[in-house]
């Protein structure tokens, strides 16, 4: 990291917020200079405990006082949009907490908005930070083979929805929470999904079994296996001729060579131990996306592409859909 400066605000007071703070604050030369969230008290709490200065009324109020160089925002799924625009009124860094959006329409008219604003508006999908991820990638990448990625998914939304979560999100629970797992159609693949073919389609009636392929423009192929209101795990597995990974959980990685029956475990960085999973690396990327420096950090268009494919796995019929 560079000795600059990076002034962060925080948006939002909740257990999300607090997993942040503790990985911002983790990093020389960053400074969190203030805290809002509709909920004054919790606030309050959480700058007492992180010892941040400042705790203000509004966005305005947030921007004015700090001068952040960054607002992380961590806001639930339904305010997501309101609280976004606001923010996009500033020139700082946005780094918005996932999914930008409960609905496409929604995460599509949240990233007009940055456009028009031209504000830089990051996304934190924190997996693509993970030591697991990025070791599996580090080895993909000494690979031109075709690779078969395959990803199982489980949602509940008896659970979601007893955890209180509205309707509206409980709806949508596949942008709310498969995205987490989805986005890793992009993270492994080398190019464009370019169709997904639904096999056991959607049924918002009856949600049950949930399954589809994907095509990539350089000869990937993908398979999503969704158990939803049932058990499963989620995993990721990624195959070639020579080897295959395996997430599961995802915070963990192995590998099983050719001709192997055993596979061997990956190292995990201890960042993902002390910190949840992704959140110091993905900290560091956003300091720096927000002074100007070279960045892994996702961009809403990022986001975008993972929603899309999304939408198209869950059409509710079987007709393939071809993406752009």
């Amino acid at each position: 990291m560079s000795d600059h400066e990076c002034n962060v605000a925080i948006i939002g007071a909740g257990n999300m917020a607090r997993e942040h703070i503790r990985a911002f604050q983790d990093i020389p030369g960053v400074n969190i200079t203030g805290i809002h969230s509709r909920t004054q008290s919790r606030a309050k709490a959480l700058a007492d405990e992180f010892h941040i200065d400042g705790v203000y009324d509004s966005i305005p109020e947030l921007y004015k006082k700090t001068h952040a160089d960054l607002a992380v925002v961590t806001v639930f799924e339904l305010a997501m949009k309101s609280v976004s625009v606001a923010c996009f009124e500033y020139p700082w860094t946005t780094l918005l907490e996932k999914p930008a959006g409960y609905t496409v329409k929604d995460a599509e008219e949240i990233r007009t908005s940055a456009h028009k604003n031209q504000n830089n508006a990051i996304i934190a999908l924190n997996r693509r930070f993970m030591s697991s991820t990025r070791s599996v990638q580090d080895a993909l990448a000494r690979q031109s083979d075709m690779r078969f990625i395959k990803i199982q998914d489980q949602e509940d939304q008896s659970r979601a929805r007893d955890a209180g979560q509205p309707s509206a999100v409980v709806d949508n629970w596949m942008y709310a929470n498969s995205i987490h797992i989805i986005d890793y159609f992009q993270i492994f693949g080398r190019s464009n999904v370019t169709c997904v073919k639904p096999i056991v389609p959607w049924n918002p009636i009856q949600p049950g079994v949930v399954i589809a392929s994907l095509e990539y423009e350089n000869g990937d192929i993908g398979l999503y296996e969704g158990i939803w209101n049932g058990p499963s795990p989620w995993g990721v597995c990624v195959s070639t001729p020579k080897n295959r990974w395996e997430l599961r959980p995802l915070e963990k990685a192995s590998v099983q060579e050719r001709n192997l029956r055993v596979a061997e475990m990956l190292p995990v960085h201890p960042w993902d131990e002390t910190y949840k999973p992704g959140f110091r690396l993905q900290a560091e990327h956003a300091v720096l996306q927000a002074l100007g420096k070279p960045s892994e950090s996702p961009t809403l268009d990022d986001a975008m592409i993972t929603m899309k494919i999304i939408e198209a796995i869950f059409t509710t019929g079987k007709k393939e859909i071809v993406l752009s």
